[in-house]
């Protein structure tokens, strides 16, 4: 028996905490969500609360246990998946038992869908209805999946005193290793681009590998920014026999968290070609991985294996949704910053979610904050960056660093230090005063402000669950870290889960406010990002600068051509037209710099 995905939308992983417990708030309806694997701590409170909530038996696994960080996870999703079958055996009863359950549920599902359509019809019938429902309850209903989130980049050494672990300790390999281990039948989201030593770990379990049957355990799901990147990631997975099942396209800037800017590829362009060539990644895949396990002497499927196509990052009407799936064939939409204020569907404490609901468009911004040096969709006015400028104020500048998560600068340590560390901004702060005199006023502030900017995400992006389930925050105060993406200025008020599910569906609009389409939107922040680098780069321009430069301007306006095209074709986005051509006045008039030939 095949599932049948009760939904076209899925929740993405969000902060660390906003998700982490997602599949068990929302999983019983059909909806899939996705758990950071990065914050093994948050996990093991999140299990010990979670154990107490549903009366199950805990016995704390610490640091001193010899695969902790594994073993917390592997113990964390094994909860959830009890948990969630739990739930949804309860809520299968309650369906059959009452209409007005069953209505409400009908309601929360797409008017496309076959399964309601098979429900009404039931409801039509009336004859033995409580027999006939429970049937069908049983050959159609399925929870949503518990998928979970691996950051490639966050694979840092461990230690133990001075001695360096085997590979298999950092943190990115024991984290997949926790999944591998855990009764989860679902996928690992890898996100942040291609780690070598990591896609070949997972060769050690048998899971992602097809059984006899043609059928994956556990799947792979690469969270992806372009065709290129995901045909070069696929085919290398492919080469060790590990199949693809799923390609999640998201906008490059149109996101929240760390935004992984393109070569000016706009999200349009990239899924029209995902669209073009999506047989050609099949293949190649297919044909590669039959190799590698001919060679290995496993099992090879005679036909390739499902492949999926997804998307996410700036979506926010029915218009939108719907016509993403049809116009590309994508098998689902990812929708996540407005679920931040869904308090059914996510973890945020009281303060944030107020401070998200009241949050303008301006005061969603690409900062600087993150230690991992890459630019990060944040909001202002968090209780972090309250926290952060008092301690610059007081000439305290940096944080205690307690989890080292993002420890991964071997600038002055071989074990790692990380950027927003008081110890390394007091390294940084130390040689920028030695230097102090042969720098400007303003050349030295703006120095000062490069370094200290950085905030502990470690702890800023956990905190949220803490102060939601009154659990108690030990350490230095951080406050709460939110990276919603820009879309969510949109939205201001808080929404049930219900209301949410048919804003995405019906159009039954939670939207208060006038704004952009998600196309025009990210053409629109690309534009900002591109005059950004040009105006701020300080040192000697390369011709290697200036050619990635001009071919990002280049598929820029490519990206408008394609635009131009559709809208022309569609009544959806009648009436962007001109926001378009003031899009391309404003991008041509942006002057880059031309080389000066010594």
């Amino acid at each position: 028996m095949t599932k049948n995905n009760l939904h076209t939308f899925h929740i993405p992983v969000m902060g660390l905490a906003y998700t982490i417990d997602s599949p068990i708030r929302v999983a019983q309806y059909g909806i899939s969500s996705v758990i950071a694997l990065a914050d093994d701590d948050l996990i093991e409170k999140m299990r010990n609360f979670y154990s107490t909530k549903f009366n199950i038996p805990y016995e704390e696994i610490t640091q001193k246990f010899h695969d902790y960080r594994a073993e917390r996870i592997t113990s964390y999703l094994n909860l959830v998946d009890k948990i969630v079958k739990e739930k949804f055996e309860n809520f299968k009863i309650e369906l059959a038992e009452s209409k007005t359950a069953l209505e409400n549920f009908m309601s929360m599902l797409p008017n496309t869908s076959d399964i309601k359509k098979g429900f009404q019809n039931l409801l039509d019938d009336g004859i033995a209805f409580k027999e006939n429902i429970q049937n069908y309850i049983e050959s159609h209903l399925f929870p949503g999946e518990i998928d979970v989130n691996i950051m490639t980049k966050l694979d840092k050494d461990n230690f133990i005193k001075n001695e360096q672990l085997p590979i298999e300790f950092n943190d990115a390999h024991a984290a997949l290793r926790g999944f591998a281990n855990s009764n989860l039948q679902s996928s690992v989201v890898l996100s942040a681009g291609m780690n070598p030593r990591l896609f070949g770990y997972f060769e050690n379990f048998k899971d992602f590998f097809p059984n006899e049957n043609n059928e994956l355990r556990k799947k792979i799901i690469l969270k992806v920014s372009d065709f290129r990147s995901a045909m070069i990631q696929g085919n290398f997975l492919a080469k060790k026999g590990l199949w693809v099942s799923e390609y999640r396209i998201e906008s490059g800037l149109n996101c929240g968290g760390h935004a992984f800017a393109t070569d000016g590829l706009l999200l349009g362009t990239i899924l029209e070609e995902f669209k073009q060539k999506k047989d050609q990644l099949i293949q190649s895949a297919h044909e590669l991985m039959i190799k590698a396990l001919q060679a290995k002497n496993q099992h090879f499927p005679e036909n390739p294996l499902e492949l999926k196509i997804t998307v996410q990052g700036g979506v926010g009407t029915a218009a939108e949704h719907e016509f993403l799936l049809d116009e590309y064939n994508v098998d689902s939409v990812g929708w996540g910053s407005p679920f931040l204020l869904v308090p059914e569907a996510t973890s945020v404490d009281k303060e944030t979610r107020n401070l998200l609901m009241n949050a303008k468009e301006d005061d969603f911004y690409l900062s600087n904050i993150s230690p991992l040096g890459v630019p990060f969709n944040t909001l202002k006015g968090t209780t972090n960056e309250f926290l952060k400028q008092k301690r610059i104020h007081e000439n305290k500048a940096g944080s205690s660093c307690p989890k080292k998560f993002l420890a991964l600068s071997k600038e002055y340590d071989p074990h790692g230090i990380c950027t927003a560390s008081k110890k390394y901004q007091d390294i940084k702060l130390e040689e920028l005063e030695a230097k102090k005199d042969s720098l400007s006023t303003d050349e030295f502030e703006k120095s000062k402000i490069k370094i200290t900017e950085k905030s502990c995400l470690c702890v800023g992006l956990a905190n949220a669950s803490y102060l939601e389930n009154n659990i108690k925050i030990k350490g230095q105060a951080q406050g709460v870290v939110i990276c919603p993406g820009p879309n969510l200025a949109y939205f201001d008020q808080e929404v049930s889960l219900k209301e949410m599910i048919q804003h995405i569906y019906q159009g039954k609009s939670v939207i208060r406010t006038e704004r952009p389409n998600l196309f025009i939107k990210e053409l629109k922040m690309y534009i900002s990002y591109f005059r950004n680098e040009i105006q701020s780069v300080s040192e000697e321009l390369t011709s290697a600068q200036l050619k990635k430069w001009n071919s990002f301007k280049s598929n820029l306006l490519d990206g408008i051509e394609y635009y131009k095209n559709l809208f022309e074709s569609t009544s959806v986005f009648k009436g962007h037209l001109g926001q378009l051509d003031s899009c391309k006045s404003e991008l041509v008039g942006i002057k880059i710099p031309v080389s000066e030939l010594v």
